[in-house]
């Protein structure tokens, strides 16, 4: 049976516009589908029906109907404050939080005529790959309920796959959106640092946290982030030059072009743990690279030369990031979870030479990837090393083994965000009968030049046309 959320946000967004909906009837038909089936996954962790509504009220009499996400819903991520509602950034330091004052990103929606639903759950300030936190149920891929939906975008994946989002926005530092879409199924794009005014990540140590979407298609993703691109008048001025800036919308419709492909298993990661690459991650990489090829791609091999100091430079500026965390007092550091304990610690025992140092060599380090990966248009990796986790499979009490687990888990994603460059999950199809977990979805990541968004998008649009179906959980 046809319900709304079986619409992809780009024809919700065309039935808007052609008097087929208003926007009360996605906020009532989404709000129906929250009440039926959160508990289940675990996505949202405040609901804000009657704002909602007053806001789609608001919207479909007051906003211009050329506001780029008019009458879509979304929802905030945990660790992005809206004013008026409860933002607890996956921590008990903040479990009763009220902020006053919304976030720039927040602005930037609601000028851009999207409603919010209220907030999607994240960790504990956004810093695991997994969505566990003591504030709220975990996060739930709907393809197996028994396996995390990573993160820290958790919540916000899990919303999209269960149809209780058309689209939504996370925020990457490490990982953070391509994680959680590679687990649930959805096309995940970090976009290229500095790309989006409201997150250009410029403002934060080593440049590593941007926002992006997740979406069920790779014109879902586009069209939010033309919105997010076009949202302020202005741009960086350090911001990387690139062929293409927009709108991004025609790139991933159209589906242009013709690319050479680096094919890449190594990482930065290597000697720090062991890392394995489950059957399921090759099997869905050679299938990408075998339907790539048909298309008429070009495919080579492409390996990332070692890097032996990256693990010890990465930690540092993670470290010294949660530095910032306000917990001073012993009552208060005591409502943090162990990692977030031991990451504070560590980044306030650290000192200022170590964090320079750190800087000055990812910078290096962000030229020597840019330059070696650029021998190639896009390179492909696997999404993630294993298929989703199961819930409590990372350590909750030894810090040191949590970090290794993620790594392992994970290892492809964080050098995309220190070298800045724009990546793009995109899901490929889930585990066979012989899998250690049948019907879970693998992916691959896309990785652009600087700026070079439209070329993943348009890659993901020819893969999407070849391959129509997508991947709906039991919920759907």
């Amino acid at each position: 049976m046809f319900e709304l959320h079986h619409l992809t946000a780009l024809e919700q967004w065309q039935w808007l516009h052609e008097g087929r909906l208003e926007p009360r009837d996605l906020v009532e038909h989404y709000l129906a589908r929250i009440e039926k089936l959160n508990d289940e996954v675990g996505a949202f962790t405040v609901v804000e029906a009657q704002r909602a509504r007053e806001a789609a009220q608001r919207i479909a009499h007051e906003v211009p109907r050329t506001a780029p996400l008019w009458g879509l819903p979304i929802a905030d991520k945990e660790l992005v404050p809206r004013a008026g509602q409860l933002t607890t950034f996956g921590s008990r330091l903040f479990a009763e939080h009220v902020p006053e004052q919304s976030d720039e990103l927040v602005h930037h929606f609601d000028d851009a005529g999207a409603i919010s639903l209220g907030a999607t759950a994240a960790p504990e300030f956004g810093l695991p790959s997994y969505t566990e936190s003591l504030v709220s149920p975990p996060a739930r891929t709907p393809f197996a309920l028994d396996r995390g939906a990573g993160g820290s975008s958790g919540g916000a994946a899990v919303a999209v796959a269960a149809g209780l989002l058309p689209f939504a926005p996370g925020s990457d530092g490490g990982g953070s959106i391509r994680i959680p879409a590679a687990a649930c199924g959805l096309v995940g794009l970090k976009p290229s640092r500095g790309r989006i005014p409201a997150g250009s990540g410029l403002d934060r140590p080593a440049g590593l946290v941007v926002p992006g979407p997740l979406a069920r298609t790779v014109a879902d993703a586009a069209l939010m982030l033309d919105a997010l691109v076009s949202a302020a008048p202005w741009e960086f001025a350090t911001r990387a030059p690139t062929p293409h800036d927009g709108p991004f919308l025609g790139a991933a419709v159209r589906g242009e072009g013709r690319f050479q492909l680096g094919v890449m298993t190594s990482t930065p990661w290597e000697g720090f743990t062991d890392i394995t690459i489950a059957p399921e991650a090759r099997d869905a990489l050679t299938t990408a690279i075998a339907g790539f090829e048909r298309l008429g791609h070009g495919v080579d091999d492409l390996t990332l030369p070692a890097e032996p100091d990256y693990a010890r430079h990465f930690r540092t500026v993670w470290m010294a990031g949660a530095a910032g965390i306000p917990a001073r007092t012993d009552e208060e550091l005591a409502l943090l979870e162990p990692l977030t304990a031991w990451l504070v610690g560590q980044g306030r025992a650290l000192p200022a030479t170590a964090l320079a140092e750190a800087l000055t060599w990812l910078t290096g380090f962000e030229r020597r990837v840019i330059r070696h990966l650029g021998t190639v248009d896009i390179v492909v990796t696997p999404a993630l090393a294993m298929t989703p986790r199961p819930l409590g499979w990372f350590d909750a009490q030894d810090p040191e083994r949590n970090f290794a687990q993620q790594v392992q888990y994970t290892p492809w994603t964080s050098f995309v965000n220190v070298a800045g460059l724009p990546a793009l999950t995109l899901p490929i199809g889930l585990t066979g009968a012989d899998s250690e977990v049948p019907g879970v979805p693998m992916g691959v990541q896309l990785i652009g030049r600087p700026g070079g968004e439209a070329d993943l998008l348009a890659l993901g649009a020819q893969w999407e046309r070849a391959h129509p179906e997508r991947l709906h959980p039991p919920q759907w």
